[in-house]
């Protein structure tokens, strides 16, 4: 039985605050939006790591988000070498994470409800 939390969850929480650091200095909030490493996963062997995102305004689309930010992964990728202590570092993959998008339609739906039983 694995242990709750291994490894790979370590690693996860150490890539998912690394990069949002430097996305956080390093992303243009007029054009990128206010961006926001929601989560990391890191496959078991340790050489893949999905990042999640969301946004908050900007002039990209999330879609080009992710893109922009999948064609920076190597420089990210790099980036983090330096702040982990690990032989290799994980391949990086972006991914936009629409839950709080959806999560904040659902709670409209439900003000509306809420509103029209009054």
């Amino acid at each position: 039985m694995p242990r709750e939390f291994g490894r790979n969850r370590r690693v996860a929480d150490q890539v998912q605050r690394e990069i949002a650091a430097m996305v956080q200095v390093e992303l243009d909030p007029g054009k990128h939006g206010l961006v926001t490493i929601s989560g990391a996963d890191v496959s078991p062997d340790l050489k893949q790591a999905k990042v999640f995102f969301t946004c908050i305004g900007g002039r990209l689309r999330p879609e080009e988000l992710e893109r922009c930010l999948n064609d920076q992964a190597a420089h990210y990728r790099h980036r983090l070498a330096s702040a982990l202590t690990m032989r290799s570092v994980p391949r990086l993959q972006f991914c936009y994470d629409a839950s709080v998008e959806r999560g904040s339609r659902i709670h409209s739906l439900l003000e509306s409800l809420h509103r029209d039983d009054k």
